[in-house]
């Protein structure tokens, strides 16, 4: 199943635009100069370190919960790779039972735990169809790391769900590669990936708010997507 293809098509997506909007809002989504993991000079930012209080987590997990139901993806648990993962999985677990679709989920420790009921891994036994739950991908290195948890647990990595798709270039060894991380995790390691939101709902969405603070912004993401952008 293409997910992108369901339920992000060509023309505007409302639910995408919903979340740029709370993104800027919610001073998450940042334009300005940003240097990215990659070295390249970036108009713009997302950091989702800032969805950082029980309003925001609560509606960025909404988010998440509404676009998995659009996609129709298929999974049995949700697993949230440490740190930043864990958080997410647990939102988003708690907003999927209140729609009535109750499924447990996991997560690892970066170091095994030696006392208690020590292993790395906590939370629901992982087994079945696997969802990773991350909030973006830019070299699909968490998503290997994940993919190798749940297989050593017998388990089946069938998904991974972002908040944020930058459709750029991946690199490799400091060199810019022809597709994405989004792309390789498709291509090459056979996961489904389903986004909020892409960069292209991103410069739809400043293609509409091109005035006043946000003048300018159009422009230059669109340069930088036009240098390091993928289809």
């Amino acid at each position: 199943m293409k997910v992108e293809g369901s339920v992000q098509g060509s023309g505007s997506d409302p639910l995408a635009q919903e979340f740029v909007q709370f993104s800027v809002d919610s001073g998450v989504l940042h334009f300005g100069e940003f240097k990215t993991k990659a070295g390249r000079l970036s108009p713009y930012f997302f950091n989702a370190g800032l969805f950082d209080d029980g309003a925001k987590l609560g509606r960025l997990a909404q988010f998440y919960a509404r676009r998995l139901v659009d996609s129709g993806m298929q999974f049995d648990m949700l697993f949230g790779p440490a740190y930043k993962g864990i958080p997410l999985a647990a939102a988003v677990a708690i907003e999927l039972a209140r729609l009535g679709r109750n499924v447990p989920y996991a997560y690892n420790r970066k170091e095994a735990k030696d006392h208690g009921e020590g292993g790395a891994l906590v939370g629901a036994p992982v087994q079945g169809k696997v969802l990773i739950v991350d909030d973006v991908m830019s070299a699909g290195t968490a998503a290997r790391e994940s993919i190798a948890i749940i297989k050593a647990a017998g388990a089946t990595p069938h998904g991974v769900v972002i908040a944020l798709d930058r459709q750029e270039k991946a690199t490799e060894n400091g060199v810019d590669v022809a597709h994405s991380a989004v792309q390789y995790v498709r291509g090459q390691l056979g996961l489904e990936v389903c986004a909020i939101a892409r960069l292209a709902d991103l410069l739809q969405y400043l293609s509409r708010h091109n005035e006043g603070v946000m003048a300018g912004h159009h422009g230059r993401v669109l340069a930088y997507r036009e240098r390091y952008g993928v289809d």
